[in-house]
C-alpha cells in the first residue's frame, strides 16, 4: 500500500527556485559524522544515512537514532542484500518504529552476494509491507543514465513493481540536467507519478575524492563513483564540475517536466561544512532574485 505524504509536503516545482529549496543531504556513518551534522546542518535539512558493507546496517541505524533524537528528519538506507531474512526485516522495522523514524530509502545494495533470502529492493518492500511498516515516506532508487550491470528492461520493470509501495524516487548521480529531465518526463508518461529528487554531488573536496578512488570507501555513493571512472575524472579535472551550474540547470529543467522533478539529493561525500555553506549561498542568490521587481 502506497503512503500518501509527499503530495502534501512536496509540491510540484513551478519555477526553478522551487526545486532549489527542496534539498536533502546524504551522510555516511563514519567517525565524526554526528558531530559534523550537529555543527553544520540545520534540522530543517532532511538527511539520508548510507550503509557501508564493512560496518553493516546496525551502524546506520545507530546514527539514524541519534540524529532523530537531535531533531533531524532522517531516512536510513535499507539495502535488501544485507538482510538475512524476513525476521531480520521485522526486527529492523520494529527498531525504527520505536525510534519514531518516519522515512527510509530502500535499495537493492551492491553486495556481490546477498546475505540471505532477499535479493532486491522489491523483495524488501514486500517484506516490509507484510510486517505493516509505519513509514510515511519510502524512497526508491532511479537511474537516469541506466545501470552498468542491469539491463534497461529490468530497470523499467523493477521501477514499475516498486513504485506502488514508494512515495518518491532518488536518482543516482547524473551530470546532464537534460537527461534527468527527459527521464523524469518518460516516467510520468509511463504512469509512474512519484516525485523525483535528482542526485548530484555537492562541492566535493578533490583530495577526498582521490582517497576514495584509491579504495577508501564512504558508502554507496563512493562505491558508485569508484565504478564510474569517467565521473571521477570529471571531478578531478580543474573546472570539471560545478554544483551550482548543474543545480540551476536542473531548476530550469524542472519547470518543463510536468512537475515530477521536485527536489535535490546531495551526495556530500562527508564534506558537510562546505556543502551547507554552498546551500546557503545558493538560497541567498535565489532570494535576491525573488526580491527583484
Amino acid at each position: 500500500m502506497r503512503c500518501e505524504s509527499s503530495e502534501a509536503t512536496d509540491p510540484p516545482a513551478r519555477r526553478p527556485a522551487d526545486l532549489l529549496r527542496q534539498i536533502g543531504y546524504e551522510v555516511v556513518p563514519v567517525r565524526n559524522t554526528e558531530r559534523d551534522v550537529l555543527e553544520n546542518v540545520p534540522t530543517a535539512v532532511p538527511l539520508t544515512v548510507t550503509v557501508t558493507e564493512a560496518k553493516g546496517i546496525d551502524t546506520t541505524l545507530d546514527l539514524t537514532e541519534r540524529l532523530v533524537r537531535q531533531g533531524y528528519a532522517v531516512a536510513p538506507h535499507l539495502p535488501a542484500r544485507q538482510f538475512l531474512d524476513k525476521v531480520h526485516v521485522a526486527d529492523v522495522v520494529a527498531r525504527l518504529r520505536e525510534a519514531r523514524v518516519r522515512s527510509v530509502f530502500v535499495i537493492g545494495g551492491d553486495a556481490p552476494k546477498p546475505a540471505g533470502e532477499l535479493e532486491n529492493a522489491y523483495a524488501l518492500l514486500r517484506a516490509m509491507e507484510e510486517v505493516h511498516h509505519p513509514f510515511e515516506e519510502i524512497g526508491i532508487g532511479g537511474y537516469p543514465e541506466g545501470h552498468s550491470a542491469i539491463s534497461q528492461q529490468a530497470l523499467d520493470l523493477s521501477l514499475k513493481q516498486k513504485a506502488p509501495m514508494a512515495t518518491h524516487i532518488i536518482t543516482q548521480i547524473c551530470f546532464n540536467a537534460g537527461t534527468t529531465a527527459s527521464w523524469a518526463a518518460d516516467l510520468a508518461g509511463a504512469g509512474i507519478d512519484l516525485p523525483i529528487h535528482a542526485g548530484i554531488p555537492g562541492p566535493v573536496n578533490r583530495q577526498k575524492l582521490m582517497r576514495i578512488s584509491a579504495g577508501i570507501g564512504l558508502g554507496q555513493s563512493a562505491r558508485f563513483l569508484r565504478k564510474q571512472q569517467s565521473l571521477l575524472w570529471r571531478f578531478l579535472l580543474p573546472g570539471g564540475y560545478d554544483p551550482t551550474k548543474l543545480t540551476r540547470r536542473l531548476g530550469v529543467a524542472a519547470s518543463k517536466t510536468g512537475g515530477n522533478l521536485r527536489g535535490l539529493h546531495i551526495f556530500t561525500f562527508g564534506d558537510l561544512r562546505e556543502t551547507e555553506l554552498w546551500r546557503r549561498r545558493l538560497l541567498d542568490s535565489v532570494a535576491e532574485k525573488d526580491d527583484q521587481p
